[in-house]
């Protein structure tokens, strides 16, 4: 049976690095970029993909529409 792990891809261009997706994950897998995008800002990664779970609680609070989440199945 595959199982399901969760991938975040965050547009780092559209970014303003308000940490509310950091705040929302409850798997602590994203974290603030030390680098700055174009506009300035520290934008959001994801710092430990191995926990993402595909809750897409990120996604979900972000007021820019930056993140999107998919799920991804691995074969075992």
């Amino acid at each position: 049976m595959a199982k399901i792990k969760g991938a975040v891809e965050v547009n780092t261009n559209r970014c303003k690095g308000c940490r509310l997706c950091v705040v929302a994950c409850p798997s602590k897998v994203l974290a603030m970029s030390k680098q700055v995008n174009a506009k300035g800002y520290n934008y959001a990664y994801m710092e430990n993909p191995d926990a993402c779970i595909g809750c897409a609680s990120c996604g979900i609070v972000c007021p820019d529409g930056c993140i999107s989440v998919y799920k991804v199945k691995i074969e075992q």
